[in-house]
């Protein structure tokens, strides 16, 4: 089956679902991720984020990829985009790919991009006219859904557990591939820190290792 990865920048896939890809793709199923965001040159220098794209091809190559797609909308800038087209763009790639599962950010993250893209791609996956998505989930992302508000909607509570314990290394390996983007320990973005969530998820239903989701809708035929 087709799978889709939805990221708002490079390293969001990695981060939030990397075991989970290379779950999937040692399964044989297409994993496609999306990044929906390039970031500006008032802030990001092209040069960089070549460099970021660069890692994240190395990282999609290792973990068993099936295809790169980018929308270059503008980071850290989506506040400034009408949500119905971002809205649109994503639908335009679910309907080219048809995947019958999605993963998404979570609502509640801290940045304002990743609320967003998940409220952009719960527009995009509506089921509706034929839409082929049966599996919308959320992935949490160090370093935005750990520091979220504690108030309200915002707060993380996982409903699904998928054991990566013999991908978690690859999983480690991709996020390695990200130069710019890893931190040194004690960071939250840090090997370590992405290690240790692993295993606390694992921990919570009883494997080594897991990545959680929050599961949004589900079509059952």
């Amino acid at each position: 089956m087709n799978v889709v990865v939805v990221a708002a920048h490079a390293d969001d896939e990695v981060l939030g679902c990397g075991g989970v890809m290379a779950r999937h793709a040692a399964q044989g199923d297409a994993v496609h991720v999306l990044i929906v965001t390039r970031g500006i040159p008032e802030i990001f220098p092209p040069d960089h984020v070549d460099l970021i794209f660069r890692e994240l091809r190395a990282a999609h190559a290792l973990l068993g990829g099936a295809g790169i797609h980018f929308l270059d909308f503008p980071s850290p800038r989506l506040d400034t985009v009408a949500g119905y087209l971002l809205a649109d763009a994503i639908k335009r790639v679910v309907q080219e790919l048809r995947p019958e599962v999605v993963y998404a950010p979570y609502q509640g993250d801290l940045h304002g991009d990743h609320q967003a893209v998940y409220q952009a791609t719960l527009v995009a996956a509506r089921p509706i006219d034929d839409c082929s998505v049966r599996r919308l989930l959320c992935y949490e992302t160090l370093s935005e859904t750990d520091w979220a508000s504690p108030f309200g909607n915002n707060t993380f509570t996982p409903t699904v557990f998928v054991e990566i314990t013999d991908f978690l290394e690859l999983k480690l390996k991709a996020m390695e591939c990200y130069r710019t983007q890893t931190k040194a320990a004690p960071h939250s973005r840090s090997l370590p820190s992405i290690e240790a969530l692993a295993r606390l998820r694992g921990g919570t239903v009883s494997v080594s290792a897991a990545e959680a989701f929050m599961l949004v809708r589900e079509v059952v035929r």
